[in-house]
This record gives structure tokens, C-alpha cells and sequence, in this order.
């Protein structure tokens, strides 16, 4: 039993898709938040219970809005790093994917058009351990929401929400809570 607390900080892409027809963000837009948990229960694989935040705003080329994108995601983790023998004792390159809900909500006078949907997210890490407690990491994960924008409702005909999919880049800190290297 190997838990971990997961919490890093980066920037996100929404994908244009995503937005009603004229309306798009800023390719990088800041925060990304993410904050887990996560349990291994072998030194090759584990679930992660995880939060991310992320705020969208408009490009200039498009009518202005804001938006909070909201999701929580359960995921399988899978770590095949003992069996890479090519990589230094202090690397770990875990991999996670899994079922999450998405929450989208508009800013400022915009109302009446959150929205709910499912999503898979997907992602790799890049570990670097400080020492038996503490790594720092890199993740890369894309979150594709499993919607439409035919699935708005009520249907939509101006600006003020997101219903699509994203990439997010964020650096971190993973802290173990348990104290052990290997618990197999």
C-alpha cells in the first residue's frame, strides 16, 4: 500500500471544438490545477482519485467570455519502469487513464449555460525523486470530453460555454504518504 499525494500546476488547450461556432480561447490559458491521490498497490500499478481546475479565456480574434472547466477522475495508474532497464535509478514514467465527469461553467453575466458530460483522460508522467518521499514530475494528459456540441442543453446560439475535449502540461510535486519505496 503505496499512497501518494499528487498536486501540480501548469497551463491547458482547449480544443476549438469544443466551443460554439465563431468563439474560440487562447491557445494557453493558466491555471491548470490538479490535485490527487493515488494508491499503488503493487509497484507496477495503482488508482488515482484526482480534481483538476482550469480556466479558459477568449482569444482575441473572438467575442470575450471566460470560463471554469471542473473535472474529477478515477484512474488506473501503471508504472512500467522496472521493466525500462535503459533508465537512470531516480526516473519513473507512470502512465494513468480513466473515467472522469466534466463540469463546465461560464463567467461573468452568462447564465443558465453550465454543462455536465463524462470524459476519458489520458496521460504520461516524467518522475524525478528528490529522495524516497518526494519526486518532482511533468505530466502531459488529454482529456476528451465524450460530448457534443449537440449535446448542449438547453441548446445554445451565442458564447458562454465549453463542451469539449483538452490538453493540459502541468509540473509538480509527488509526496508519498506512507513512507515506502517498494510495496510489493
Amino acid at each position: 500500500m503505496k499512497w501518494k499525494a499528487i498536486v501540480s500546476l501548469g497551463i491547458s488547450y482547449p480544443f476549438t471544438d469544443g466551443f460554439v461556432k465563431g468563439s474560440f480561447a487562447q491557445p494557453v490559458n493558466f491555471p491548470s490545477v490538479n490535485l490527487g491521490i493515488q494508491r499503488m498497490f503493487k509497484q507496477e500499478y495503482g488508482l488515482r482519485l484526482d480534481y483538476g481546475f482550469n480556466r479558459f479565456a477568449n482569444d482575441k480574434e473572438s467575442a470575450e467570455f471566460k470560463i471554469n472547466y471542473t473535472r474529477f477522475n478515477l484512474q488506473f495508474v501503471y508504472d512500467p519502469t522496472k521493466f525500462l532497464n535503459f533508465l537512470p535509478e531516480r526516473i519513473a514514467i507512470p502512465l494513468h487513464a480513466g473515467p472522469g465527469v466534466s463540469f463546465s461553467k461560464p463567467l461573468g453575466g452568462i447564465t443558465g449555460r453550465n454543462q455536465t458530460y463524462a470524459n476519458l483522460l489520458g496521460g504520461i508522467e516524467l518522475h524525478y525523486a528528490l529522495n524516497q518521499r518526494l519526486s518532482v514530475f511533468g505530466d502531459f494528459s488529454y482529456i476528451w470530453g465524450l460530448t457534443s456540441l449537440d449535446d448542449y442543453n438547453p441548446p445554445l446560439s451565442g458564447l458562454g460555454a465549453f463542451n469539449g475535449s483538452l490538453f493540459t502540461i502541468t509540473v509538480g510535486l509527488s509526496i508519498s504518504l506512507s513512507g515506502c519505496q517498494f510495496c510489493d
